[in-house]
């Protein structure tokens, strides 16, 4: 085996290159029911054809849980987004259609998107009136099974040397609503500091897909309430303004 060489670090896992594999490592202690539930969206996502890393193994060193998946070479679009930036809508485009790709897929062993929505939300330091309504609206809201990645961001789009994007991280897999996706996606776009670049590609997502806008609207408090348990630092204030709002219409 080559020398493990560091690629990322995030809280609780690292992700090394060796050789031809990237290894995700997870710290001693980090939830084992998480990383198995992670490795196994991974490998019910790669019986689609979209282009992902394949998981070659799962294993257990020196008491630290791994995930051991291909190795893909490239640059991540964010990088890409911010080192050329009047190249900004030809990526945005590019970012689009690859989400629509991806809401396109069904995988249907994978955990329901609501029921982990109404999980978050039982879970969030709401009030009760706060969670009853966001528990109604989001019962109410049309349920669909399309696959959604959970966290398409720009940050997980891997550009091959030869243009072929891939995508990464896929821990946040479910199907559900593409609109809850959608709707992630903008929040993140927000939390980033990038209002002009959330609004643009909410209407051009919406535009390409003949999506109302209203109706991605609708489900941005409920999506930012289910986030809310598992909030970064500086985020939580942000988030419960989102969930503050009741109707944008």
């Amino acid at each position: 085996m080559s020398e493990k060489i560091i690629v990322a670090e995030m809280p609780g896992k690292k992700l090394y290159r060796d050789g031809d594999y990237a290894v995700k490592e997870f710290d001693a202690g980090y939830s084992k029911a998480d990383i198995l539930n992670e490795a196994l969206n991974q490998a019910r996502v790669e019986e689609t054809d979209l282009n992902i890393p394949k998981i070659h193994a799962v294993q257990v060193v020196d008491g630290k849980w791994a995930i051991v998946m291909d190795y893909i070479e490239g640059v991540t679009l964010n990088k890409l987004m911010h080192e050329h930036p009047e190249k900004e809508d030809e990526y945005l485009n590019m970012f689009v259609d690859l989400q629509r790709t991806v809401l396109s897929k069904k995988v249907p062993m994978l955990n329901k998107l609501k029921d982990k929505m109404q999980a978050r939300i039982s879970g969030a330091a709401l009030d009760a009136t706060t969670r009853y309504d966001l528990h109604t609206r989001l019962d109410a809201l049309p349920k669909h099974l399309n696959l959604c990645h959970g966290d398409f961001h720009p940050c997980n789009i891997i550009i091959s040397p030869d243009g072929t994007p891939y995508i990464i991280d896929w821990s946040h897999a479910t199907q559900g609503n593409s609109s809850a996706d959608v709707a992630r996606t903008y929040l993140s776009f927000y939390l980033d500091g990038k209002k002009e670049l959330a609004e643009k590609y909410l209407n051009l997502y919406c535009k390409k897909s003949d999506t109302a806008k209203q109706y991605v609207q609708k489900w941005i408090p409920i999506v930012a309430a289910s986030r809310l348990t598992k909030a970064k630092p500086g985020e939580e204030q942000f988030l419960r303004t989102w969930i503050d709002v009741v109707d944008y219409e």
